[in-house]
């Protein structure tokens, strides 16, 4: 009968394909700047270690960024860096876009006593150029490695003064491209914290200096400058200070009196110079460094009552699960 399949023949396949789901490069608007997919992270981050950015996205100037992000599809997650000086990235990588800014956000200027700076300028090279304009203050900047975007969102600092203490105000694009220049006193800093959203991306910010002397600034930092190397491991594969340092105490001091200086998990050390850095000693995970962190965290608890913060961000996804490494205690 017509409409009816003959039992006796086997029934037509199925096709059940689908069009291809369309990559996260094709969801995206276009842009000046340059888009990578799977764009390694571990080469760019001073642990060296970590898996790739879903996409990396280098805007070319602020206008660029501004674009992408009002067109950008609101359910892509946009994460930024800098030079990842304070920065664990996962073994899984990153998913969604990564915005790494560059050359184009660099620039360093000062007028009327102010130090104006791009987010992706150099904290040591905004030193020197505040103390080649006679402008104290911005000194401690020579100690702290990284991005002047990265200082602003953890609010960085050493030797006793920290950025919120020069800041004017903050310039930010949110999440929709729009932008904001902040003045300081409404960005709520406080110790290693920015109270503006997590979803803005710094683009720039003014610091307000002192007159002084070019050769008694330069004096300063080159102290600053000593002072560092001879503390810390600061030619080690490292990610600066680990944990933020508790009310009234010295995280170091704690990560000591528990016995964690130079314990080890595959790859990652604690450093025998200044125990409240992890070193990658070239053959680490950023598991092996995460799990480190936490296993010093519960050392620190048992002995002390007092469980310390992380100071350096940890982004991304796990990688695949392997078997853990035992923890070793220095040799």
């Amino acid at each position: 009968m017509p409409g009816q399949l003959d039992p006796s023949r086997p029934a037509p396949a199925r096709d059940d394909r689908r069009p291809p789901r369309p990559s996260l490069l094709d969801r995206l608007p276009p842009v000046r700047g340059r888009l990578t997919a799977g764009a390694p992270l571990a080469p760019v981050t001073w642990f060296r270690v970590g898996g790739a950015a879903e996409v990396m996205f280098r805007p070319a100037d602020v206008e660029d960024l501004a674009g992408f992000l009002a067109a950008c599809p609101p359910d892509v997650p946009v994460t930024p860096i800098g030079v990842a000086s304070n920065l664990l990235v996962r073994d899984g990588g990153i998913p969604g876009v990564v915005v790494r800014l560059g050359r184009g956000f660099a620039d360093i200027g000062t007028r009327d006593g102010r130090v104006v700076a791009g987010a992706a300028a150099l904290d040591v090279n905004v030193a020197m150029v505040a103390r080649d304009a006679g402008l104290s203050g911005l000194e401690f900047l020579a100690g702290v490695p990284g991005t002047i975007g990265g200082g602003l969102r953890m609010n960085a600092g050493c030797y006793g003064r920290e950025m919120a203490d020069a800041l004017v105000e903050l310039d930010a694009l949110d999440r929709h491209g729009r932008r904001h220049c902040v003045p300081v006193a409404e960005a709520h800093l406080s110790y290693r914290h920015c109270g503006l959203p997590e979803d803005w991306i710094f683009v720039g910010t003014t610091f307000a200096g002192t007159p002084d002397a070019p050769e008694a600034i330069g004096q300063r930092m080159a102290q600053f400058t000593r002072q560092r190397e001879e503390t810390q491991p600061i030619r080690a594969r490292t990610g600066g200070s680990t944990f933020a340092n508790p009310p009234g105490q010295k995280a170091w001091a704690l990560i000591d009196r528990a016995g964690c200086r130079g314990l080890r998990l595959g790859g990652a050390v604690v450093s025998e110079k200044h125990c409240n850095f992890l070193v990658n000693d070239g053959a680490a995970s950023a598991a092996d460094i995460e799990g480190l962190g936490e296993e010093v965290r519960r050392r620190v608890a048992a002995d002390s009552g007092i469980l310390l913060a992380w100071e350096i961000r940890r982004i991304g996804l796990p990688g695949t699960p392997r078997a853990n490494p035992a923890i070793e205690a220095s040799s």
